[in-house]
């Protein structure tokens, strides 16, 4: 199964400068724990944003980059050569990671898409597609709200209606 995760603001908001717009330890461990273990995909700068930009320990990394090289995680360099490796792993659990523009390419295919909203607005220069506008997309849950750091967010799950194949 294909889901996309993410953080949001009210705006549908998901960075700012390359970064992310929030310290949310409950998120980031929710993140930690639904993504370990199975496979993550992502575009080259949100490797790069990565601490010393190193893969995500404790999971299988894809990456889609035009310009890197290198031997810890699996470099892909078209769209086409990304959904090959996403196919193979199609009885496994692969998360789109970001940033925007992997986010908008592969929402299509994804199954269900977890956003942790926060409830405010961070600034952001990159976004999320509004799922709410979406007709393809239902939400089916949303947690009560939970103080994060100080801010309240809360965990939610939207449902894609149409998923399109790989």
């Amino acid at each position: 199964m294909i889901r996309a995760i993410v953080h949001a603001d009210k705006e549908w908001g998901i960075g700012r400068d390359n970064d992310m717009m929030f310290s949310l330890p409950k998120d980031m461990k929710f993140f930690r724990e639904t993504t370990s273990g199975n496979t993550v995909v992502m575009g080259g700068n949100t490797l790069r944003s990565f601490p010393n930009g190193k893969p995500l320990k404790n999971r299988e990394n894809i990456v889609l980059s035009r310009g890197q090289v290198r031997d810890d995680c699996i470099i892909v360099r078209s769209f086409e050569e990304l959904k090959a490796e996403m196919k193979k792993r199609e009885d496994k659990e692969v998360f789109v990671i970001g940033g925007g523009e992997i986010y908008k390419a592969l929402l299509p295919y994804c199954h269900e898409a977890l956003v942790t909203k926060v409830d405010c607005i961070g600034g952001a220069t990159v976004f999320f597609p509004n799922l709410d506008e979406n007709e393809n997309f239902k939400l089916v849950y949303e947690s009560e709200p939970i103080e994060d750091n100080g801010y309240e967010i809360r965990f939610t799950t939207y449902k894609n209606t149409c998923v399109r194949p790989l």
